[in-house]
């Protein structure tokens, strides 16, 4: 189907969508449409993603704040809801585009949001952006999108080599099954743990819902086969759920997961019983050893009044990216832009220095975070490739 069908299906049920102006300045303020270049923003700002999704346009408003300006013309940011749903996603990224006439979109969090959203960026042969999507699938035979973070890969052989490391000979992966992103991280961590560990040192996969809160059952069948760690990639709210319920079923097994537990909801939902558990994410104050990161910081804390996450970093991040292709292409044709950040090379950004490969994939490193005393708390880094 051409896009301009796809476009008008869409359309035609998406005309409540409201996308707002962010804070690239309202209607009156930006003039005429050549005084300004116009950057999409889609992201879950409401439903079962909203967290995440704020986190990010926090980092993505700060990196306009910061860098407001490309070609000599003033960035307008315009936000879109995509509403954690992903449906909405793709009637969002055909708004911005058709309606809103964006020349690059920065989003989104989630997967599953962002692959929604690929088919519709490719026929309009606008470039999009990913700021923590993590999937492989989000940007494989799509040469119109890109994204900021590491792929799901390389962060399972991470913490699978984790788990390794630390003693366990056999685990058990608890997985959001209706989610692509913990479904595809699962399955990585898997391939790579087996590697290690042997045929059948995976000794359970259990499955459960977005948005399931008992969970009961699938943990009391995983406490009676006693593994030595649990991997449970899925949404920070339904993770927290399930450790601290399975902490009250007397479970002690040290709980692993990814990078969506980088949320503050995740410590306000589980509490004391996430103390300790491990999970792979993209920054840490310890590695911020760019220019850009330590003003990053600096002015984070002045206009949050908290430490930042890596969604917000990576989010900034992926804002760079696409203010860097229009710089480097000089020109708004949507075309000479994605080739100008495909060749994206060594760009300083807040997440370290980015170099795309020839899937549209950043070649960066992991951080392994804990919980410690209410806290996210550093534990270690793995470079690219290890």
């Amino acid at each position: 189907m051409k896009f301009k069908k796809i476009l008008a299906a869409l359309l035609a049920s998406s005309l409540a969508i409201g996308a707002l102006t962010g804070c690239g300045g309202s209607k009156k303020e930006a003039g005429k449409d050549g005084d300004v270049i116009k950057v999409g923003v889609f992201l879950p700002l409401t439903g079962d993603n909203a967290a995440g999704g704020e986190l990010e346009l926090r980092g993505i408003k700060l990196a306009n704040k910061l860098h407001p300006k490309v070609m000599g013309k003033k960035v307008e940011l315009v936000v879109a809801d995509n509403k954690s749903d992903k449906a909405e996603a793709a009637s969002v990224a055909a708004r911005l585009i058709e309606k809103d006439k964006v020349k690059v979109i920065v989003g989104s969090y989630g997967s599953s949001l962002s692959m929604a959203a690929g088919n519709i960026v490719k026929e309009a042969k606008v470039p999009a952006v990913g700021t923590s999507c993590t999937n492989p699938q989000v940007t494989a035979n799509n040469d119109y999108y890109f994204r900021a973070c590491f792929i799901d890969p390389f962060q399972g052989t991470v913490m699978a080599n984790y788990a390794f490391k630390k003693g366990a000979k056999k685990v058990a992966i608890i997985q959001e099954v209706s989610n692509d992103y913990a479904v595809g991280l699962a399955k990585f961590f898997k391939d790579a743990f087996e590697k290690l560990a042997g045929p059948g040192s995976v000794i359970e996969t259990a499955n459960y819902q977005t948005g399931d809160k008992d969970f009961s059952a699938i943990l009391t069948n995983i406490k009676a086969k006693n593994p030595d760690a649990i991997f449970a990639p899925g949404n920070f709210t339904e993770s927290a759920l399930l450790v601290k319920q399975a902490r009250q079923l007397g479970i002690k097994a040290p709980f692993l997961g990814g990078d969506t537990w980088e949320t503050q909801e995740f410590i306000d939902v589980g509490g004391k019983d996430v103390e300790g558990v491990a999970f792979s994410t993209a920054f840490d104050r310890e590695k911020a050893t760019t220019p850009e990161a330590k003003k990053f910081l600096e002015e984070y804390v002045k206009e949050y009044k908290g430490e930042p996450s890596a969604l917000s970093a990576l989010a900034y991040d992926a804002y760079l990216i696409a203010i860097n292709g229009i710089e480097k292409a000089n020109s708004l044709d949507t075309v000479k832009i994605r080739d100008a950040i495909a060749a994206t090379k060594d760009m300083e950004g807040v997440t370290g220095k980015t170099t795309l490969d020839k899937n549209g994939d950043p070649i960066k490193g992991a951080v392994i975070k804990t919980v410690k005393d209410g806290k996210f708390k550093y534990l270690d880094f793995v470079a690219p490739g290890k």
